[in-house]
């Protein structure tokens, strides 16, 4: 499957850098000139804690950046969730830029402990990009989809045809990096790899008035895999 792989590698280089900072920080302390003795045996008695922390953030980067093959639903007309998390937002929203007025709203809270890489909603074409700069609340406020840094993206459905999709996918107060795999013009198929938000965030997905919503405010769901809503 396409972008299969671009966490991990993400996760990898995080680990790595953290790592060239634990070395050139141990190699400070343990190899300091004599007017920093103290200094330098003092990071070489905490080297075993520090070494113990590198270790258990590494475990967590890995276990943050997995990035799990979606078992994507057979079926037509489906819309899927396109982050893991919570439904803790249903109702309506007006979003113009792409949706062109008021719509039908999902908003997908992702908490540091879930998967952190977004699927596809719908197969279609990626017919809207647009990056907005913005502030760094924390994702655990619906709000933070106005205020905060985020990345609109507008999927134009190919099944039904006529159709359009928006997901916004929204950084928080400890996320602070979209990377989006896919560019606008892109062709997509639902489930497929879009993006890696790191660290806890919000996605917000915008449907017509014909989607008929199939979840709740409570529900969990899986990236790539939960029907969020069906088009009549």
């Amino acid at each position: 499957m396409k972008h299969s792989g671009k966490a991990r590698k993400a996760g990898f280089r995080l680990i790595l850098l953290s790592l060239i900072v634990l070395i050139v920080v141990w190699a400070l302390g343990a190899f300091g000139i004599a007017a920093a003795t103290i200094v330098a045996a003092v990071g070489v008695a905490i080297t075993p804690v520090v070494i113990v922390l590198w270790i258990v953030f590494a475990l967590f980067t890995l276990y943050f950046f997995r990035d799990p093959n979606p078992r994507v639903p057979a079926g037509a007309n489906l819309v899927l969730a396109p982050a893991h998390g919570k439904v803790d937002v249903v109702g309506t929203a007006t979003e113009p830029n792409f949706m062109g007025g008021e719509c039908q709203r999902i908003s997908i809270f992702l908490s540091v402990v879930d998967v952190h890489v977004q699927n596809a909603p719908v197969s279609g074409k990626i017919a809207w990009f647009k990056y907005t700069t913005g502030q760094f609340l924390s994702a655990l406020k619906a709000e933070s989809a106005i205020y905060n840094e985020n990345v609109l993206l507008g999927f134009e459905v190919s099944e039904p045809r006529g159709q359009k999709v928006g997901v916004r996918l929204i950084a928080g107060v400890i996320a602070r990096r979209i990377v989006p795999f896919v560019e606008q013009g892109d062709e997509v198929v639902r489930g497929e790899r879009i993006s890696l938000i790191q660290f806890g965030s919000r996605a917000d997905v915008y449907l017509p008035a014909n989607a008929k919503i199939q979840v709740k405010v409570g529900d969990r769901v899986v990236g790539g895999e939960t029907v969020l809503a069906v088009f009549g």
